[in-house]
C-alpha cells in the first residue's frame, strides 16, 4: 500500500511537473494561456517570414536600384534591412507584458500597443494598420490585372514579333480578379485554409526566382545595359526634378518590400515557450530578413544590371524579356495565383474589424447577424449572412474601382511603402520598448531612439512626396476607364 502511494505521489509530481513545463497545471497540451500548445521554433518563424517578406514588392527592385544607382541603391536597401532588424527586435520583446519572458501574451500588434501604450495610441495603430492594409488590397489588385495582361501580351509578341504593341486595357483582367475575390470572399473560416497561403509562398518564390534567373541569363548573354554609379542620368534619362521625385519614389519601393511588420507578433504567437519566445524569434528575425536581403540585393542588383537605367518598373512584366514566352507566362500566373491569396490574408482583418463592430453596435438587427443555412451539393451546408454577402462584396468592388483609377504599379507601391513603413515599422516599436523599460527622457538611448525614429520619418515623408508626385503626373496623361497598357 505504502508502494502504491509513493508511486501515485511520484505521479502526481510529474504530472505537475509537466504542468509547469507548459505553463499550465491542468494539462499538458495547453499553453499557459489556456490555448493548444505552441509548437513552433526560430527555424518555422524563420520560414514564416521568409514568405510573409518576399511577395511583389521584389518586382520593383530593379526599377529602384536605376534610379538610385550602384552607390545609394544597395547601400539603401541595407539601411532598410538593418532598421527593419533592429525594430523587430524591439518588437519581439513586446509580445508578453509587462515582462518579455512571463507577461501576459499579446496576440496581435494592437494588442500589444494596447498594452504597452493604450490611449489614443491605439487607435492610431488601428488606423495605420487597416489604411496599409486597404492599400495593399488595391495595390494587389493593379498588380494582379498587369500579370494577366503580360500573359496575353507575351504571347501576342510571340506571335506577331516585338516591334508589335500588343496594347492590351487592364481592365477585364481587374473585374476577373474581383470577381474571383468576391467568392473567395464569401468563406466565412477563410482562415482556416492554411493551404492557400502555403501555395501563394510557393508561388511568390516561384516568380522571383525565374526573374532574378532570367536577369542572370540576360548578363551573361552579354547584354550591353547602361548602368552607372548614380542610376538614371539626368539630361539624358530624366530632368533634375525627375531624378529627385523619382529617386524618393524609388525609397518608398523598397520600403514596401520590407513592409512585414505588422504580422511579426503574430508569427511569435505561434512559437514554443521555451526557450523564450522573444529570444527564439530575434534569432529568426535575424536569419529570415539575412536571407530576404541577400535574394532582394540579389534580385534588385543583378535586374538592374539586366536592364540598366532603362529598368521596367515591374522587372516580370515590362518586357526586358520575350523569351522563352512560357517562362515569362509562367511567372505571371504564378504572381496573379499568389496575389489572389494574398489579398484574401490582407482583406480578412479589415472584414473581420468591420463585422465585429457591426454584430456589437447592432445585436439585435437580423440583417447583420442572422446565418442562412443552404445545403450545397458536394460540399455540405454552407451559413450565408446578408451583411457578410453585401459588405464583403462591396468592398472588393471599390478597391477594384480605385485600382482602376490609379492602375499605377510603381507610384501606388511606393506609397503604401512610404505610408507604412514610420508608424508600424519604427515608430510604435520604439515607443513600446520606451515605455516597457521606463527609460529616461533625454537620457543617451532616448535620445537615439528618438532620432532614428525622426529620420526614419523624414524617409517616409520624401518617398510619399515623390510617390504622389508621380501619381499626379501620371494622372495628367491617363484617361481613366479608356487607357490600354
Amino acid at each position: 500500500m505504502a508502494k502504491e502511494m509513493q508511486h501515485s505521489s511520484m505521479h502526481l509530481e510529474q504530472a505537475d511537473l509537466e504542468g509547469n513545463e507548459h505553463g499550465t497545471g491542468t494539462h499538458k497540451n495547453l499553453d499557459d494561456d489556456g490555448r493548444p500548445k505552441r509548437t513552433g521554433t526560430w527555424v518555422t518563424a524563420s520560414a514564416h517570414i521568409i514568405t510573409a517578406v518576399i511577395g511583389s514588392g521584389v518586382l520593383s527592385l530593379a526599377w529602384a536600384i536605376a534610379q538610385l544607382g550602384w552607390v545609394a541603391g544597395p547601400v539603401i536597401l541595407m539601411a532598410f534591412s538593418c532598421i527593419t532588424f533592429f525594430t523587430s527586435t524591439l518588437l519581439a520583446d513586446s509580445y508578453r507584458s509587462p515582462d518579455p519572458v512571463t507577461g501576459r501574451r499579446n496576440y496581435t500588434y494592437m494588442d500589444a500597443v494596447r498594452a504597452n501604450l493604450g490611449g489614443r495610441k491605439v487607435q492610431l495603430c488601428g488606423l495605420a494598420q487597416y489604411v496599409n492594409l486597404i492599400g495593399i488590397t488595391i495595390g494587389y489588385t493593379i498588380t494582379a490585372s498587369i500579370s494577366m495582361v503580360a500573359v496575353k501580351r507575351s504571347n501576342c509578341f510571340h506571335k506577331h514579333g516585338h516591334h508589335v504593341k500588343c496594347n492590351i486595357s487592364n481592365y477585364p483582367y481587374m473585374i476577373i480578379f474581383a470577381c474571383i475575390q468576391i467568392i473567395l470572399s464569401q468563406i466565412p473560416n477563410f482562415h482556416k485554409l492554411s493551404w492557400l497561403s502555403v501555395l501563394a509562398a510557393v508561388m511568390s518564390f516561384a516568380y522571383s526566382s525565374i526573374g532574378l534567373g532570367l536577369s542572370i541569363a540576360k548578363v551573361a548573354g552579354g547584354g550591353h545595359a547602361r548602368t552607372s554609379l548614380t542610376g538614371t542620368a539626368v539630361g539624358v534619362d530624366v530632368t533634375p526634378a525627375q531624378k529627385v521625385w523619382k529617386s524618393f519614389q524609388a525609397i518608398g519601393n523598397i520600403a514596401f518590400a520590407y513592409a512585414f511588420s505588422t504580422v511579426l507578433i503574430e508569427i511569435q504567437d505561434t512559437i514554443k515557450s521555451s526557450p523564450p519566445e522573444n529570444k527564439a524569434m530575434k534569432r529568426a528575425s535575424f536569419v529570415g530578413i539575412l536571407i530576404t536581403t541577400l535574394f532582394y540585393v540579389l534580385c534588385g542588383s543583378v535586374g538592374y544590371a539586366a536592364f540598366g537605367d532603362d529598368a521596367p518598373g515591374n522587372f516580370l512584366t515590362g518586357f526586358g524579356f520575350y523569351e522563352p514566352f512560357w517562362l515569362i507566362d509562367f511567372a505571371n500566373v504564378c504572381i496573379a495565383v499568389h496575389l489572389i491569396g494574398a489579398y484574401q490574408v490582407f482583406s480578412q482583418p479589415v472584414f473581420s474589424f468591420v463585422e465585429k463592430n457591426c454584430h456589437q453596435k447592432w445585436p439585435e438587427t437580423k440583417f447583420i447577424t442572422r446565418e442562412h443555412a443552404i445545403n450545397i451539393p458536394f460540399f455540405g451546408v454552407y451559413y450565408l449572412n446578408s451583411f457578410r454577402l453585401v459588405w464583403r462584396t462591396v468592398y472588393v468592388i471599390v478597391t477594384a474601382v480605385v485600382a482602376m483609377i490609379f492602375p499605377f504599379f510603381n507610384d501606388f507601391l511606393g506609397l503604401i511603402g512610404a505610408a507604412s513603413f514610420w508608424p508600424l515599422t519604427v515608430y510604435f516599436p520604439v515607443e513600446m520598448y520606451i515605455a516597457r523599460t521606463r527609460m529616461r527622457k533625454f537620457s543617451l538611448p532616448w535620445t537615439w531612439l528618438n532620432i532614428l525614429s525622426f529620420a526614419c520619418l523624414i524617409v517616409s515623408l520624401v518617398a510619399a512626396a515623390g510617390s504622389i508626385e508621380g501619381l499626379v503626373n501620371s494622372l495628367k496623361k491617363y484617361k481613366p476607364f479608356q487607357s490600354v497598357q
